[in-house]
Protein backbone atom coordinates (compact mmCIF):
# COMPACT_ATOMS: atom_id res chain seq x y z
CA UNK A 1 0.00 0.00 0.00
CA UNK A 2 1.13 3.40 -0.29
CA UNK A 3 0.98 5.86 2.24
CA UNK A 4 0.07 9.10 1.50
CA UNK A 5 1.14 12.24 3.68
CA UNK A 6 -0.29 15.46 3.72
CA UNK A 7 1.73 18.46 6.32
CA UNK A 8 0.10 21.41 6.91
CA UNK A 9 0.84 24.11 9.63
CA UNK A 10 -1.82 22.46 12.18
CA UNK A 11 -2.18 18.96 10.87
CA UNK A 12 -0.47 16.07 9.44
CA UNK A 13 -2.91 13.84 7.75
CA UNK A 14 -2.20 10.16 6.77
CA UNK A 15 -3.74 8.04 4.13
CA UNK A 16 -3.54 4.21 3.17
CA UNK A 17 -3.79 4.27 -1.01
CA UNK A 18 -4.71 0.99 -2.09
CA UNK A 19 -4.97 1.42 -6.02
CA UNK A 20 -7.55 4.54 -6.36
CA UNK A 21 -8.92 4.01 -3.01
CA UNK A 22 -8.13 5.62 0.24
CA UNK A 23 -8.78 2.71 2.57
CA UNK A 24 -8.13 5.06 6.23
CA UNK A 25 -6.96 8.51 6.98
CA UNK A 26 -5.73 9.84 9.85
CA UNK A 27 -4.94 13.31 11.45
CA UNK A 28 -1.82 14.39 14.25
CA UNK A 29 -1.29 18.05 15.18
CA UNK A 30 2.00 19.49 13.34
CA UNK A 31 4.85 20.00 15.70
CA UNK A 32 7.81 21.17 13.56
CA UNK A 33 10.34 19.96 16.40
CA UNK A 34 9.05 16.69 16.13
CA UNK A 35 12.01 13.82 15.82
CA UNK A 36 12.16 11.42 13.21
CA UNK A 37 11.53 8.17 16.17
CA UNK A 38 8.77 10.11 17.24
CA UNK A 39 7.37 10.63 13.62
CA UNK A 40 7.56 7.20 12.95
CA UNK A 41 6.27 5.69 16.19
CA UNK A 42 3.77 8.06 15.42
CA UNK A 43 3.15 6.65 12.15
CA UNK A 44 3.06 3.16 12.96
CA UNK A 45 0.66 3.91 16.15
CA UNK A 46 -1.92 5.80 13.91
CA UNK A 47 -2.00 3.16 10.79
CA UNK A 48 -2.30 0.25 14.05
CA UNK A 49 -5.48 1.82 14.67
CA UNK A 50 -6.36 0.46 11.21
CA UNK A 51 -4.86 -2.77 11.48
CA UNK A 52 -2.21 -1.61 9.60
CA UNK A 53 1.72 -1.11 10.30
CA UNK A 54 4.33 0.88 8.54
CA UNK A 55 5.62 -2.74 7.34
CA UNK A 56 3.15 -3.21 5.07
CA UNK A 57 3.63 0.08 3.42
CA UNK A 58 5.40 0.13 0.41
CA UNK A 59 5.85 3.89 -0.74
CA UNK A 60 5.22 6.98 0.67
CA UNK A 61 3.51 10.28 -1.42
CA UNK A 62 4.33 13.59 0.59
CA UNK A 63 2.58 17.50 0.04
CA UNK A 64 4.21 18.90 2.97
CA UNK A 65 4.29 23.13 3.49
CA UNK A 66 6.49 22.44 6.60
CA UNK A 67 10.49 22.34 5.33
CA UNK A 68 11.44 21.28 8.81
CA UNK A 69 9.20 18.02 8.48
CA UNK A 70 9.94 17.14 5.38
CA UNK A 71 13.37 16.46 5.75
CA UNK A 72 11.80 14.46 8.84
CA UNK A 73 9.71 12.27 6.76
CA UNK A 74 12.63 11.75 4.62
CA UNK A 75 15.00 10.65 6.99
CA UNK A 76 11.67 8.35 7.92
CA UNK A 77 11.71 6.82 4.64
CA UNK A 78 15.42 6.53 4.01
CA UNK A 79 16.11 4.56 7.07
CA UNK A 80 12.84 2.22 6.83
CA UNK A 81 14.00 1.36 2.76
CA UNK A 82 10.94 3.33 1.52
CA UNK A 83 10.75 4.99 -2.10
CA UNK A 84 9.39 8.68 -0.98
CA UNK A 85 7.85 11.04 -3.79
CA UNK A 86 7.78 14.54 -2.30
CA UNK A 87 5.14 16.64 -4.32
CA UNK A 88 6.16 19.92 -6.42
CA UNK A 89 6.13 22.14 -8.96
CA UNK A 90 9.13 20.08 -10.93
CA UNK A 91 7.15 17.18 -10.87
CA UNK A 92 3.72 18.18 -11.43
CA UNK A 93 1.99 16.23 -14.69
CA UNK A 94 0.42 19.57 -15.70
CA UNK A 95 1.49 22.85 -16.43
CA UNK A 96 1.74 25.24 -13.61
CA UNK A 97 0.89 28.71 -15.26
CA UNK A 98 2.01 31.19 -12.26
CA UNK A 99 5.67 33.76 -12.11
CA UNK A 100 7.05 31.95 -9.76
CA UNK A 101 5.99 27.91 -9.97
CA UNK A 102 8.47 26.57 -6.93
CA UNK A 103 5.99 29.13 -4.50
CA UNK A 104 3.05 27.80 -5.19
CA UNK A 105 2.07 24.89 -2.43
CA UNK A 106 2.70 21.52 -2.99
CA UNK A 107 -0.95 21.12 -1.44
CA UNK A 108 -2.43 23.27 -3.67
CA UNK A 109 -1.01 21.86 -6.87
CA UNK A 110 -1.96 18.59 -5.76
CA UNK A 111 -5.40 19.59 -4.89
CA UNK A 112 -5.41 21.16 -8.55
CA UNK A 113 -4.61 17.83 -10.42
CA UNK A 114 -7.13 15.60 -8.23
CA UNK A 115 -9.62 17.65 -9.16
CA UNK A 116 -9.32 18.36 -13.23
CA UNK A 117 -9.34 14.23 -12.93
CA UNK A 118 -12.24 13.86 -10.77
CA UNK A 119 -14.39 16.09 -11.28
CA UNK A 120 -13.39 17.91 -14.68
CA UNK A 121 -12.00 21.24 -15.30
CA UNK A 122 -12.33 24.07 -15.23
CA UNK A 123 -12.67 23.77 -11.94
CA UNK A 124 -11.67 25.56 -8.84
CA UNK A 125 -10.68 23.58 -5.38
CA UNK A 126 -11.28 25.49 -1.97
CA UNK A 127 -9.52 24.31 0.86
CA UNK A 128 -10.26 25.34 4.24
CA UNK A 129 -6.96 25.07 6.62
CA UNK A 130 -4.90 26.93 8.83
CA UNK A 131 -5.34 29.05 5.50
CA UNK A 132 -8.03 29.23 3.12
CA UNK A 133 -6.85 28.69 -0.08
CA UNK A 134 -8.94 28.86 -3.89
CA UNK A 135 -6.92 27.66 -6.53
CA UNK A 136 -8.12 27.78 -10.54
CA UNK A 137 -7.44 25.11 -13.10
CA UNK A 138 -7.94 25.80 -16.86
CA UNK A 139 -9.66 23.85 -18.92
CA UNK A 140 -6.58 22.07 -20.55
CA UNK A 141 -5.26 21.09 -16.63
CA UNK A 142 -3.07 23.11 -15.80
CA UNK A 143 -3.11 25.66 -12.77
CA UNK A 144 -3.42 28.85 -12.94
CA UNK A 145 -3.21 30.55 -9.78
CA UNK A 146 -5.41 31.63 -7.16
CA UNK A 147 -5.72 33.38 -3.68
CA UNK A 148 -4.98 32.79 0.08
CA UNK A 149 -6.90 34.29 2.96
CA UNK A 150 -6.77 33.37 6.83
CA UNK A 151 -8.60 30.57 7.97
CA UNK A 152 -11.48 31.13 10.77
CA UNK A 153 -9.58 29.11 13.31
CA UNK A 154 -6.68 31.47 13.01
CA UNK A 155 -8.62 34.39 12.55
CA UNK A 156 -10.82 33.06 16.30
CA UNK A 157 -7.20 32.72 17.93
CA UNK A 158 -5.96 35.99 16.69
CA UNK A 159 -8.74 37.94 18.08
CA UNK A 160 -8.47 35.84 21.27
CA UNK A 161 -4.38 36.77 21.38
CA UNK A 162 -4.54 40.17 20.55
CA UNK A 163 -6.79 41.30 22.74
CA UNK A 164 -7.65 41.85 25.88
CA UNK A 165 -11.58 40.77 27.21
CA UNK A 166 -12.13 38.48 23.78
CA UNK A 167 -12.37 34.92 24.63
CA UNK A 168 -11.90 31.69 22.17
CA UNK A 169 -15.21 30.34 21.72
CA UNK A 170 -16.69 27.62 19.48
CA UNK A 171 -17.08 27.82 16.05
CA UNK A 172 -20.96 27.63 15.76
CA UNK A 173 -23.54 29.26 13.49
CA UNK A 174 -25.35 32.31 15.66
CA UNK A 175 -29.25 32.29 15.00
CA UNK A 176 -28.90 36.37 13.99
CA UNK A 177 -26.10 38.37 12.38
CA UNK A 178 -26.73 40.83 15.47
CA UNK A 179 -25.05 39.35 18.45
CA UNK A 180 -26.35 40.05 22.07
CA UNK A 181 -23.32 38.86 24.07
CA UNK A 182 -19.59 38.58 23.42
CA UNK A 183 -19.91 35.11 22.20
CA UNK A 184 -22.33 35.54 19.61
CA UNK A 185 -21.10 38.56 18.34
CA UNK A 186 -18.18 36.63 18.05
CA UNK A 187 -19.62 33.88 16.03
CA UNK A 188 -21.75 36.39 14.27
CA UNK A 189 -18.22 38.06 12.99
CA UNK A 190 -16.16 34.60 12.28
CA UNK A 191 -18.65 32.28 11.27
CA UNK A 192 -21.31 34.07 9.28
CA UNK A 193 -18.36 36.88 7.93
CA UNK A 194 -16.59 33.76 6.86
CA UNK A 195 -19.15 32.39 4.47
CA UNK A 196 -19.22 36.21 3.03
CA UNK A 197 -15.68 36.11 2.57
CA UNK A 198 -15.70 32.51 1.00
CA UNK A 199 -18.87 33.20 -1.44
CA UNK A 200 -17.66 37.09 -2.37
CA UNK A 201 -13.73 36.00 -3.11
CA UNK A 202 -15.43 32.45 -4.84
CA UNK A 203 -18.02 34.87 -7.15
CA UNK A 204 -14.73 37.06 -8.46
CA UNK A 205 -12.23 34.45 -9.43
CA UNK A 206 -15.06 32.46 -10.67
CA UNK A 207 -15.72 34.96 -12.93
CA UNK A 208 -12.30 36.00 -13.66
CA UNK A 209 -11.96 31.94 -14.18
CA UNK A 210 -15.15 32.20 -16.65
CA UNK A 211 -13.73 34.69 -18.65
CA UNK A 212 -10.20 33.56 -19.46
CA UNK A 213 -11.81 30.13 -20.53
CA UNK A 214 -14.33 31.13 -22.24
CA UNK A 215 -17.14 29.55 -20.73
CA UNK A 216 -20.12 29.93 -18.34
CA UNK A 217 -19.68 30.75 -14.56
CA UNK A 218 -21.93 27.33 -14.18
CA UNK A 219 -19.84 25.45 -16.09
CA UNK A 220 -16.87 25.37 -13.62
CA UNK A 221 -16.49 23.00 -10.69
CA UNK A 222 -16.08 23.32 -7.09
CA UNK A 223 -15.18 21.77 -4.96
CA UNK A 224 -14.36 22.14 -1.24
CA UNK A 225 -11.64 20.36 0.71
CA UNK A 226 -9.61 20.49 3.85
CA UNK A 227 -10.12 19.75 7.10
CA UNK A 228 -12.77 22.37 8.20
CA UNK A 229 -14.82 21.77 5.16
CA UNK A 230 -17.28 20.72 6.88
CA UNK A 231 -17.64 23.47 9.29
CA UNK A 232 -20.45 25.84 9.61
CA UNK A 233 -19.27 28.47 6.49
CA UNK A 234 -20.08 26.42 4.32
CA UNK A 235 -23.39 25.56 4.32
CA UNK A 236 -25.56 27.55 1.86
CA UNK A 237 -22.42 28.39 -0.17
CA UNK A 238 -24.03 28.39 -4.13
CA UNK A 239 -23.07 26.49 -7.00
CA UNK A 240 -20.71 23.80 -4.89
CA UNK A 241 -20.35 20.95 -6.69
CA UNK A 242 -18.64 18.66 -3.91
CA UNK A 243 -16.95 18.49 -0.49
CA UNK A 244 -14.32 15.67 -0.69
CA UNK A 245 -11.96 16.21 2.30
CA UNK A 246 -9.49 13.59 1.18
CA UNK A 247 -9.05 15.30 -2.15
CA UNK A 248 -5.60 15.92 -1.56
CA UNK A 249 -4.85 12.41 -0.18
CA UNK A 250 -6.32 11.15 -3.28
CA UNK A 251 -4.33 13.62 -5.08
CA UNK A 252 -0.93 12.08 -3.78
CA UNK A 253 -1.80 8.68 -4.91
CA UNK A 254 -2.67 10.04 -7.96
CA UNK A 255 0.92 11.59 -8.82
CA UNK A 256 2.38 8.53 -7.73
CA UNK A 257 0.63 6.23 -9.78
CA UNK A 258 1.77 9.05 -12.89
CA UNK A 259 5.39 9.60 -11.84
CA UNK A 260 5.88 5.66 -11.24
CA UNK A 261 4.67 4.72 -14.22
CA UNK A 262 2.30 1.93 -12.35
CA UNK A 263 0.90 -0.29 -13.63
CA UNK A 264 4.56 -1.71 -13.41
CA UNK A 265 6.51 -2.96 -16.23
CA UNK A 266 7.73 -6.70 -16.06
CA UNK A 267 11.26 -6.40 -14.58
CA UNK A 268 11.05 -3.33 -13.09
CA UNK A 269 8.75 -4.05 -10.36
CA UNK A 270 10.71 -2.79 -7.16
CA UNK A 271 10.55 0.84 -6.83
CA UNK A 272 14.00 2.51 -5.22
CA UNK A 273 13.95 6.11 -3.85
CA UNK A 274 17.42 7.41 -5.07
CA UNK A 275 17.82 9.75 -1.70
CA UNK A 276 17.91 12.84 -3.33
CA UNK A 277 17.34 16.28 -1.49
CA UNK A 278 14.19 16.36 -3.97
CA UNK A 279 12.91 13.24 -3.18
CA UNK A 280 12.77 11.86 -6.68
CA UNK A 281 12.44 8.27 -7.30
CA UNK A 282 13.36 5.90 -9.85
CA UNK A 283 12.45 2.36 -11.11
CA UNK A 284 15.15 -0.01 -11.15
CA UNK A 285 15.39 -4.07 -12.37
CA UNK A 286 13.83 -6.50 -9.48
CA UNK A 287 16.90 -7.78 -8.20
CA UNK A 288 17.29 -11.63 -7.42
CA UNK A 289 15.02 -13.27 -4.84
Amino acid sequence: MLLAIDVGNTNITLGLVQGETIISSRRASTRSSTTADELEASIDGLLRLDGATIADVGGMSLASVVPALTAVVSQVAERRGLPLLVAGAANMPMPVRVGRPGEVGPDRLVNSLAVGRLYGTPAIVVDFGTATTFDCVARDGGYVGGAIAPGPELGLEALAARTARLPLIDLVEPPHAIGTDTASAMQSGVVLGYRSLTEGLLARIRAELARSEKVEPREIQIVLTGGLSGGPWTRGLTGVDAVDPDLTLKGLGMLWAIVTGEPEVPGQKRIAWDGSAAGSIHLVPEGPK
